[in-house]
């Protein structure tokens, strides 16, 4: 059964049309299939798809994004890599089964592979936890990054999470601690990864594995710091206010590789990623391999070096950072700004002292 968003009526009363032509034997009095209109509806179908989706607002894209028939990473992970080996387990608490991870291959290449899954229906989606990982989700990956990092095997991640768990047990078991953890594990690997945004992209419970060293994310996905209605929630105190909300928050692939937060653009078919998922799976192996290919060539150092220029460039200047400065011109240039700002400082102080004398002698000779 196909699901369709609030802004796809037409294209719903399009295909069911097309659906109703393609079976004339359930229509009482057609006996034979009109070629001829269906391809006519076909075409104004690809037609309006195109037009929609190339003009879509950002909080229509979180739609699309969140959309539940959208491939999710276990799709991409039995079908991009070879003899796939699920690791399970925190070493510490439990297993999380909405982290799903484990060594494959791709192309050939060892790799370690970690994905959020939600599920694909509601009996999948409770036991994945609608894929809001825990803390021993977090910690289960941090453990499988450090194999990685001690046998030199790239890793590839899915990202496709509304957020953390807020549960009070989730808390209570450290939740920002482990995510914290992993963002710093993430930025010391020595080894070449890469994370991919196939989905939602939310908050820091997708930031505690998107710190890569490439960030690849599909056309319609989203990455930001909160949901739009949590955003609205708190600044217009409307939570209906969504549009606004998603629009100031800069969440589209468009807006993140304009301020280079993330660093390529999967495109998609017109209607999202789950209209042709073997397409998104070739372009998705292609842009993986390229990238890839890139980061294996180096060094372990210029592989840390690589990442850390990257994160520390990013908001400088409008978003916007060339020539990469390396971390020291970054210190020398935070130094330099501090002495100016303390000799204004102290320029002012003596204006400031200046202006309390003359006061002060004004007020002598009037009394």
């Amino acid at each position: 059964m196909k699901n369709y968003l609030n802004f796809e009526n037409e294209i719903k009363n399009i295909e069911l049309e097309i659906d109703r032509l393609k079976d004339p034997y359930n229509n009482e009095g057609i006996s034979t299939v009109d070629t001829d209109k269906i391809d006519k509806l076909q075409s104004e179908l690809d037609k309006k798809l195109k037009e929609i989706y190339s003009n879509l607002n950002p909080w229509q894209t979180t739609l699309v994004a969140r959309h539940e028939n959208r491939p999710k990473s276990k799709f991409f992970i039995d079908n991009l890599f070879d003899n796939f080996f699920p690791l399970s387990g925190d070493r510490l608490f439990g297993e999380d089964k909405s982290s799903l991870a484990g060594l494959a291959n791709f192309e050939g290449q060892s790799v370690m592979v970690i994905g959020q899954e939600k599920g694909d229906d509601l009996e999948s989606r409770i036991e994945r936890n609608f894929g809001m990982m825990k803390p021993e989700g977090y910690r289960k990956s941090i453990r499988l990054m450090k194999i990685a990092d001690k046998f030199g095997l790239p890793v590839i991640i899915f990202i496709d999470t509304p957020g953390a768990y807020p549960g009070v047990g989730a808390e209570e078991r450290g939740q920002a601690e482990a995510i914290a953890k992993s963002i710093e594990c993430s930025l010391s690997l020595s080894v070449p990864t890469i994370s991919v945004i196939i989905g939602e992209g939310g908050s820091g419970g997708a930031i505690a594995l998107a710190s890569s060293n490439k960030i690849l994310m599909f056309e319609n996905a989203i990455y930001s710091v909160i949901s739009p209605e949590g955003c609205a929630s708190i600044l217009w105190r409307d939570p209906k206010k969504t549009l606004e909300a998603a629009t100031a928050m800069k969440l589209t692939s468009n807006d993140l590789l304009e301020l280079k937060i993330i660093d390529e653009i999967i495109l998609e078919p017109s209607g999202g990623a789950h209209r042709d998922r073997d397409k998104m799976l070739k372009d998705l192996r292609k842009s993986i391999s390229r990238n890839l290919g890139e980061l294996t060539v180096m060094s372990r150092q210029d592989v840390i070096e690589q990442r850390k220029k990257k994160y520390l460039n990013i908001g400088r200047d409008k978003g916007l950072s060339n020539p990469t400065l390396s971390s020291n011109e970054l210190f020398n240039d935070s130094v330099s700004k501090f002495f100016d700002f303390r000799n204004k400082l102290n320029k002012k102080k003596y204006y400031i002292i200046i202006l309390i004398f003359v006061i002060f002698l004004s007020l002598y000779y009037l009394i």
